[in-house]
């Protein structure tokens, strides 16, 4: 990896130019056979200053992945034993002669802010990306024979491209009415999407493959079945808001508002011909108020609804509903004076209306839920005990449950792949003095609490707790560190989407890193 960047020499009276160009290369295999984890990617971008009051940022990236599918295993074999056992985190259970997963993604964009006085800034954002997927593989799902370790597969190619163009127009003016401060934002953004989607599963094509004694080579099999999805999905959506930030004394209250129209249509991507189509349009708002106190507390209160247009389809080739959600949250930021660290603890209760959930029937698709409820409360705390002592501490317990559905059966459940309890703590010591000086040591616990891996909540996956470790060592310009996840090489199951689609996490990884800054 780099990262260079820096002024560019310029005659007088051309303004001042600064460049940056970040890129990455990554190869390598991961903990499952056939599986590698390579990544590219590269992202230059130009700052232009003519003025003190233009800024122009031209940005551009571009990356590749390119490695197979992850695996799909059953709940048992994986969180329970089988009659053979579990089944081995390296196994694959695709075939290296046909799964492939390709993703490339290009971006280019500017950002362009001017002081047109004192008091008023324009700001312009546009971005223009495009991304193109590949899938080819052979599926697991679920046993054939689990007496034998059998699993069952079948055939999935999807292609997908989509290309995004976003337009941001904002007007920021300064003012103040007696003593109260004002900030005030005005803007308008546009947004077209399009999604070209094409994705054929068959069923009873692939054979079988044994857990233990896996054959592989099978090559590519045909598809016979016409393609499940051969669509065209188009969204255009315009959006303007207004935001005012207003301060009277240590009190700083935030009131926006933000009204969406979007159009979303459906055709038929083999003959143009229109499948659905639907116009929506709401409005959305958000109220939040704090007040600082001298000593560094912030007690805080917030009310937010939010709109967000979700581009897709259902598991039954349905366009999927815009997503609504309202949040209420309470809390307290606590940053004393005396004290280099902060402290946060917040209070919230969120409800989210045609929330995505993985379709039961097939994992690979997605389906809405009706609402889905979350309360619970966040605590984190960052602090620099001294100057070689750094402590980080965080704390999340929730509770997560589906408030309206359909089904009644799942009203009160928790949806699938949800911990509901997510615990973390970090402390490391650098040494500044002594014959060790530049020499740190870190560690670290992280427990993530049970979830489900079915809607009626009768299939547990158990909480983990996991460690990490961490040395380095920086001298002059260079840094060189050793870092270890999973410091016991645990084995367990991350999360389950479903009975049969459950993923182990990562065991244990050690990386050695050596950089240099100038």
């Amino acid at each position: 990896g780099f990262d260079v960047g820096g002024p560019v020499l310029t005659q007088s009276g051309n303004g001042k130019l600064f460049y940056r160009v970040v890129g990455q290369v990554q190869n390598g295999p991961t903990q499952v056979e056939f599986t590698q984890d390579n990544n590219y990617f590269i992202a230059p971008s130009v700052t232009w200053k003519p003025d003190a009051d233009t800024t122009f940022t031209v940005l551009a990236s571009a990356s590749r992945t390119d490695t197979r599918g992850i695996n799909f295993l059953p709940y048992v074999g994986t969180v329970t034993n089988a009659p053979f056992g579990r089944i081995p985190t390296n196994r694959f259970l695709g075939d290296p002669s046909s799964d492939k997963f390709t993703r490339e993604q290009e971006m280019i964009g500017y950002q362009f802010e001017r002081n047109l006085t004192d008091r008023v800034t324009f700001r312009q954002n546009a971005r223009f990306a495009h991304v193109d997927v590949t899938y080819r593989g052979y599926v697991a799902n679920g046993y054939s024979n689990i007496a034998t370790g059998d699993i069952a597969r079948y055939n999935w190619y999807a292609k997908d491209t989509a290309n995004q163009a976003n337009l941001d127009n904002q007007l920021e003016y300064r003012f103040d009415t007696g003593p109260v401060k004002h900030t005030t934002l005005f803007g308008v953004d546009l947004r077209s999407y399009r999604i070209d989607d094409y994705q054929n599963f068959q069923f009873g094509t692939v054979p079988a493959l044994n857990i233990f004694n896996p054959v592989y080579g099978i090559g590519d099999i045909p598809f016979t079945s016409t393609p499940f999805r051969n669509f065209v999905i188009t969204q255009k959506q315009a959006g303007a808001y207004l935001q005012d930030q207003m301060k009277l004394g240590n009190f700083t209250l935030v009131l926006s508002g933000r009204n969406d129209w979007v159009s979303t249509s459906q055709d038929n991507r083999a003959t143009g011909a229109l499948v659905a189509q639907r116009d929506d349009s709401q409005f959305s708002g958000r109220a939040g108020l704090i007040y600082n106190f001298d000593n560094g507390l912030a007690p805080y209160v917030s009310y937010a609804t939010s709109y967000n247009p979700v581009i897709g389809l259902n598991a039954a080739n349905q366009l999927l509903l815009p997503e609504t959600g309202k949040q209420v949250e309470i809390g307290l930021k606590v940053q004393p004076r005396w004290f280099d660290g902060y402290f946060t603890v917040a209070a919230f209760n969120l409800k989210r209306q045609n929330a995505l959930t993985t379709d039961p029937n097939n994992f690979l698709l997605q389906n809405q839920t009706g609402e889905v409820t979350s309360r619970g409360i966040e605590i984190e705390a960052v602090a620099n005990v001294t100057s070689e002592l750094k402590l980080i501490g965080a704390f999340t317990s929730y509770h997560l449950f589906t408030s309206r559905d359909l089904d009644p059966a799942l009203i009160g459940k928790t949806p699938t792949n949800t911990p509901q309890m997510l615990v973390s703590g970090w402390a490391d010591y650098t040494f500044k003095q002594g014959p060790l000086t530049g020499f740190g040591v870190g560690g670290g616990v992280r427990y993530v609490g049970s979830s489900w891996a079915d809607a009626a909540n009768t299939l547990e996956v158990p909480a983990v707790v996991l460690g990490d470790l961490a040395l380095h060592y920086e001298w002059q310009n260079w840094r060189t560190a050793l870092n270890v996840i999973n410091v016991t090489d645990k084995t367990y199951v991350a999360s389950c989407a479903g009975v049969t689609a459950c993923f182990y996490g990562d065991r244990r990884r050690v990386t050695a890193s050596v950089s240099y800054k100038w």
